[in-house]
């Protein structure tokens, strides 16, 4: 342990002692002290932001004989993580309060797990070693699905954790199998070492797919796209609206990155084959999920399969690296996936976050019919969720329009010409499902007329996440270049 480096390692350790400390503090607190613990989570959030900028100035380090890796990369994800957590809780507060989460027996313990979860992301987020990634799936699947059940006297929120926890563990057990034969085969757990001993050509080639398979198929499962899919749309909706928003925010960005650990730093040399393997899944999941999603009603069944949908669309980024052999427009390819998955995660936070301003005490409203005449019933929040829906739906100026952009810029530099033009399609038909809010929001009368209180924090930060989806749109050069900067960064370590 002598040689062990914990510099790399100190957001994490941090992060863990906090969510203790915290879980230990809330047991001495009463039901109307939640706040404490609420105020506690954010501060421990505002740290890990700090620790975690200070190191994304720092080299590439590795630790723990090479198992954990703390890049340019998984520093910028962490921070957007921690963003992307902070602002799910502030959103979630009163929404959890009205429905028993907090107390009643619970006590904070949503925060606590919500906490767990975003520790096995930094997990996934930093592994260099199959083991070390799969312990960080494991730390956050595991504290979602008791997310998910948190309301016990719920059957729906019951019968969802069933269905996400089955599947789950299906998809866990997809990703070590197929790890387990990667490893037989090239006689390492370390991603090192595995794509020297995949780029070596010693190696069983029919072992190597095999097992590629397997970990493809997991990671499929993890971001939910077709057709290992099944699970998103029952869980989107039977899940507590808090939690819903939990899965669709920052476990995107730790999707993304053990993508990028595995099948980039680990599997390089086999890029050829799990390409081919991620443009089936792509153009599968573009189609399915916004065909599929123009059917709904219930609008977190409705984005479910809009996440369907993004992630495809994410996807194009990642397929798109390797040409031929030629891995010159690599770094811009996994840059465009990477500013996706952020746009993505920024906007699909206020969109959730508008159903939960609109739900109250018995009403959850989850239906796009729960949206009419929002704006004459408060301007402010129509026009949020008007921009929200332009950037789903990728029309300028906009975070989602230069985030797409960026992707087909990336998928035309390929050559792969009908790939962009099915996938413009595809967004074409999108576009249907997500105007749909924008309509009956600006055109149809209000069925409820009751005043919208909103605490003061969410309005704030509702405003600011709109503004961001904005402003991004019409200046997306400074994150475009964070992102291109921490892939050439990582890629060169």
């Amino acid at each position: 342990m002598n040689n062990v480096n914990f510099v790399p390692v100190y957001p994490e350790i941090f992060l863990l002692i906090a969510t203790s400390a915290i879980l230990l503090i809330d047991m001495f607190l009463k039901d109307g002290k939640r706040n404490i613990t609420y105020a506690l989570t954010l501060i421990a959030l505002v740290v890990c932001i700090g620790l975690n900028a200070v190191d994304y100035a720092r080299p590439t380090a590795y630790t723990f004989n090479n198992m954990f890796v703390s890049d340019a990369m998984s520093n910028l994800l962490k921070i957007c993580s921690y963003i992307a957590m902070g602002v799910t809780l502030i959103y979630s507060r009163q929404y959890a309060t009205e429905r028993g989460m907090l107390g009643n027996g619970l006590g904070g313990e949503f925060y606590v797990l919500a906490l767990f979860a975003l520790l096995g992301q930094m997990v996934m987020i930093s592994g260099n070693n199959f083991l070390i990634i799969y312990l960080g799936v494991e730390l956050m699947s595991l504290s979602t699905y008791a997310l998910v059940a948190l309301r016990r006297g719920n059957a729906v929120s019951t019968e969802a954790a069933m269905k996400y926890f089955i599947l789950g563990a299906l998809s866990s057990g997809f990703l070590l199998y197929g790890m387990s034969m990667l490893y037989g085969a090239t006689g390492s757990l370390d991603l090192t070492e595995v794509a020297k001993a995949t780029a070596s050509g010693s190696v069983n080639k029919t072992v190597l797919v095999f097992g590629l398979v397997f970990v493809v198929s997991g990671l499929a499962f993890k971001l939910g796209v077709v057709p290992f899919h099944m699970w998103v749309p029952d869980v989107y909706q039977g899940a507590p609206t808090a939690v819903t928003l939990l899965l669709g925010g920052a476990p995107k960005l730790a999707g993304f990155a053990i993508c990028i650990r595995l099948l980039v730093e680990g599997l390089f040399p086999l890029a050829i084959d799990w390409q081919q393997m991620l443009t089936v899944l792509a153009v599968l999941s573009m189609a399915v999920g916004n065909i599929t999603a123009i059917v709904q009603t219930n609008l977190k069944r409705m984005l479910a399969y809009s996440t369907i949908g993004q992630m495809g669309f994410m996807l194009l980024g990642m397929l798109a690296g390797v040409v031929n052999g030629n891995i010159a427009s690599a770094a811009n390819a996994y840059s465009s996936a990477m500013f996706y998955s952020v746009a993505y995660v920024l906007t699909t936070l206020g969109t959730f976050g508008l159903i939960m301003l609109l739900a109250r005490a018995g009403f959850e409203a989850e239906s796009i019919d729960d949206f009419k005449g929002l704006n004459q019933r408060s301007p402010l929040f129509a026009l949020v969720m008007l921009i929200l829906m332009f950037s789903l739906t990728g029309i300028p100026p906009t975070v989602g329009f230069y985030a797409k952009l960026a992707v087909l810029q990336a998928v035309l530099s390929t050559g792969q010409v009908w790939l962009a033009v099915v996938s413009v399609l595809l967004s074409l038909i999108g576009a249907f499902y997500y105007l749909r809010v924008v309509k009956v929001m600006y055109f149809d009368e209000p069925v409820d007329n009751s005043k919208i209180v909103v605490p003061g924090d969410m309005r704030m930060t509702l405003t600011i996440n709109g503004l961001a989806v904005l402003v991004l749109g019409i200046l997306p050069g400074p994150l475009m270049a964070l992102c291109a900067t921490a892939m050439v960064r990582t890629l060169s370590s």
